[in-house]
C-alpha cells in the first residue's frame, strides 16, 4: 500500500516557508517541527480540516497511530482527500482493510491516485480482479508508477497482452522491478501489443533488456544486477561484470555470488572464488556447491568434495549425483558410482546418462548400455551420440552400419571432430568425394591430424601432374593439399610426415626432407626410416642409412630388407646378405620378393662355391 501517497505536505500549504541560505540544523529542525505541530494542533482543534489532514499525516509518518486517526477522522469527514487516503493507509495497517477500503474509495472518487492503486491491490487480495483492474486502471491513467506497475501484474496474470504497455510505462516512470520484468520480457522476445514479436536474443532486443536491467540495477535490483553481469561477461567485458555480480551478491544474491566465484576462478584468484563460493553454497545455490566439491577434489581433498557434492545435491543439482559419480570411478567405486550415474540419469541429466552407459559397456553389458546411449543422445549430448555411432560400426551388418553413420553425422552436425572424420571415412568409401571433403574440412579445421592428412590425399588425387622443374625455375607456390599435409604432420601424424618429406625431396630441399623423415622415423614410421636411409645413402652416408633400414625392416618394410641384403653383399658379409634377402622375400610386396629371391640364391651358390 502507499503509505501517505497523497499526503498533503507542510510546504504544499504554503504555510511554513524554508527560510534562504544554509537549512536548520537537526535540533533546529525538530524544534521547528514540534512547532509547526503545535500550531497545526492549534489550528485543527478550532475545526481547520486541512491543518488536521497535515497533522495526521505527520503522526501517520511519525508511526503515532493513535494520535494520528483523530485528526485524520476528522480531516476526511470534512471532505479532506489527502486525509481519506491517509486514514485507509492507518485502519490498513492496523488490521481493518474493509473499513481502510470505505475510505480509499472515497478518496479514489475524488480523483486520488494513491488511493485509487490501494483500492485495486484490496480488491486483488479479495479476489475481485474485475474491480482490481477498474480501480488500478484509475491510478495507471493518472500517472500514477505504483497503480501503472499493478495493473501491468494483474493483466501479466492473466495472460492479457495490454501488461506490456503498462510494464513499459511503469518502467519508464522508474520503477525497478518493472524496468526487471520489462527486460526479461525482451530477453524472451515477449511481442508487444500492436508490435512485431521479436525473437529472443536478436541485437535490438537484447540492447534494449540491457538498458533495462541497467536501469532496474541502478535502482537496487539484485536479479537485475545479476544478470546485467551476465550479459557483460558474455561480451567480454569482465571488470564491469564483476562489479554488477559483486552488488548483487552483497544483496543477497547467491546466484550473483557464484557467478562472481566463477570469474575471479577464470582470473586465476582460486582462493578468492572458494570465498564467494562457499557464500552462494551456504545460501542454498547447488552449482557453487559443486563447484567447491570440483576445488577440492584437484587438491585431492576427497572427503571435502563429496560433502559438497552432496549438499549440491541437496540443494536440487543434478550434477552433484552426476559430480559424485565421477568421484567414485576416478577412485574405483564402480558399483557407487553406477548408483549416482543412474540417479542423475533417471533425474534427466544426459552426460549421467552417458557415463552409466561406457560403464555398463566396460562392464561388458552391451544390451544395457544401448538404452542409456539413446536417451543421452536424444537429450543432446553429443558425445552420446558419437558413442552409439561406434557401438553400431562395431557390428558388423549393413543396418548397423547405416545406423553408425547416422549418429555420426548427428555428432558432427554438433561439432564434433572425430565425428565429422568418420562420416568423411564413410562418405569417402561409398565414393561421395563432395560430402566426404565436407566433412573432413569440418574435422580438419576442429584439430583432427587424421583429417587434414586424408583431406590432403583427396586434393591431392586432384592435382595435375607438375611439369619437371627446370634449373633456374621458381619453385611453385605451395598448393591446398601441402599445407594440409605440413598441417597434419605439425601435429605428429606420420604418413602426413612423410608425404611432406617426400614433397620436399622433390623440391631438392634434402635438409628439410630428412627432418621430416626423421620425424616420421623416430615417431615408429617404417616409410619414414626407409625414406631417410634412400636419402642418406644419396648423400653419402651408407653406414647411417643402413641404421635407419635395419629399424624399417625390422618393422616389417620389405623395401629395406632388400636394400640391406644388398649392402651386406657389397660388403662382403655374403650369410648377413642372404639373411636379410630371406627376409624381404617373407616381407614382399611381390616384385621386392621377386628380386630377393633372385638375391638369395646367388647369395646361397656363392657361400656353396
Amino acid at each position: 500500500m502507499d503509505v501517505m501517497g497523497d499526503k498533503a505536505t507542510l510546504f504544499e500549504t504554503g504555510r511554513f516557508v524554508q527560510p534562504s541560505g544554509e537549512g536548520p540544523s537537526r535540533d533546529e529542525y525538530e524544534t521547528v517541527e514540534d512547532a509547526e505541530e503545535v500550531r497545526l494542533g492549534m489550528a485543527a482543534r478550532t475545526g481547520d480540516a486541512e491543518a488536521a489532514s497535515v497533522l495526521g499525516a505527520m503522526l501517520l509518518r511519525r508511526g503515532d497511530l493513535d494520535a494520528a486517526e483523530p485528526q485524520l477522522r476528522a480531516a476526511a469527514s470534512a471532505g479532506d482527500r489527502p486525509a481519506a487516503n491517509n486514514l485507509g493507509v492507518l485502519l490498513h495497517q492496523r488490521g481493518y482493510p474493509d473499513e481502510a477500503a470505505g475510505w480509499w474509495r472515497i478518496a479514489a472518487v475524488a480523483g486520488s491516485a494513491a488511493a485509487a492503486h490501494a483500492l485495486g491491490r484490496h480488491h486483488r487480495e479479495r479476489g475481485d480482479e474485475p474491480a482490481a483492474e477498474y480501480w488500478l486502471r484509475q491510478s495507471a491513467e493518472q500517472g500514477h508508477v505504483l497503480g501503472a506497475y499493478a495493473l501491468a501484474d494483474l493483466l501479466e496474470h492473466r495472460g492479457d497482452s495490454r501488461a506490456a504497455y503498462w510494464m513499459r510505462a511503469a518502467a519508464e516512470r522508474g520503477h525497478r522491478e518493472a524496468a526487471y520484468r520489462l527486460a526479461r520480457s525482451l530477453d524472451r522476445g515477449d511481442p508487444e501489443p500492436g508490435g512485431p514479436e521479436e525473437e529472443p536474443g536478436t541485437e535490438e532486443a537484447s540492447a534494449e533488456a540491457e538498458q533495462w536491467y541497467r536501469q532496474a540495477a541502478a535502482r537496487g535490483h539484485r536479479r537485475a544486477a545479476l544478470h546485467l553481469g551476465a550479459i557483460l561477461e558474455k561480451r567480454g567485458e569482465l571488470k564491469e561484470a564483476g562489479r554488477w555480480y559483486l552488488t548483487s551478491a552483497k544483496d543477497g544474491e547467491a546466484r550473483a555470488a557464484c557467478a562472481l566465484g566463477f570469474l575471479l576462478r577464470d582470473a586465476g584468484d582460486t582462493e578468492s572464488a572458494a570465498v564467494w563460493w562457499l557464500r552462494a553454497a551456504q545460501d542454498g545455490d547447488g552449482n557453487a556447491a559443486n563447484a567447491l566439491g570440483a576445488l577440492h577434489a584437484e587438491r585431492g581433498e576427497t572427503q571435502t568434495a563429496e560433502r559438497w557434492y552432496r549438499a549440491a545435491l541437496d540443494a536440487g543439482d543434478d550434477n552433484g549425483a552426476y559430480n559424485l559419480g565421477l568421484l567414485c570411478a576416478e577412485q574405483g567405486r564402480t558399483a557407487q558410482a553406477e548408483q549416482w550415474y543412474r540417479r542423475a540419469a533417471y533425474a534427466g541429466h544426459r552426460e549421467a546418462a552417458n557415463a552409466l552407459a561406457i560403464l555398463l559397456l566396460r562392464g561388458g553389458d552391451t544390451s544395457g548400455a544401448e538404452p542409456w546411449f539413446s536417451k543421452a543422445a536424444e537429450a543432446g549430448s553429443v558425445d552420446a551420440a558419437f558413442n552409439l555411432g561406434i557401438l553400431h560400426a562395431g557390428r558388423d551388418t549393413e543396418r548397423d552400419r547405416e545406423a553408425a553413420v547416422r549418429w555420426y553425422e548427428r555428432a558432427a552436425a554438433a561439432g564434433h571432430t572425430e565425428a565429422a572424420l568418420q562420416v568423411g571415412i564413410a562418405r569417402l568409401r561409398e565414393g561421395d568425394e563432395q560430402t566426404a571433403e565436407r566433412h573432413l574440412r569440418c574435422a580438419a579445421g576442429g584439430g583432427s591430424a587424421e583429417a587434414a592428412y586424408r583431406l590432403a590425399t583427396v586434393l591431392d588425387a586432384r592435382r595435375p601432374p607438375e611439369p619437371a622443374h627446370e634449373l633456374g625455375e621458381s619453385v611453385h607456390d605451395k598448393t591446398e593439399c601441402e599445407e594440409w599435409y605440413e598441417r597434419a604432420a605439425g601435429q605428429g601424424h606420420r604418413r602426413a610426415q612423410v608425404r611432406v618429406g617426400m614433397l620436399a625431396a622433390a623440391r631438392g630441399d634434402v635438409v628439410e626432407a630428412a627432418r621430416w623423415y626423421r620425424a616420421a622415423a623416430e615417431a615408429g614410421s617404417r616409410n619414414g626410416a626407409f625414406n631417410l636411409g634412400l636419402l642418406l645413402a644419396r648423400e653419402g652416408s651408407e653406414p647411417e642409412a643402413a641404421v635407419w633400414w635395419t629399424r624399417a625392416a625390422d618393422a616389417g618394410h620389405g623395401r629395406a630388407a632388400l636394400r640391406l641384403a644388398l649392402v651386406y653383399a657389397r660388403r662382403g658379409e655374403l650369410a648377413e646378405g642372404q639373411r636379410w634377402a630371406a627376409r624381404a622375400v617373407e616381407l614382399g610386396p611381390k616384385e621386392v620378393g621377386e628380386r630377393a629371391a633372385r638375391l638369395r640364391d646367388a647369395l646361397r651358390e656363392e657361400l656353396s662355391a
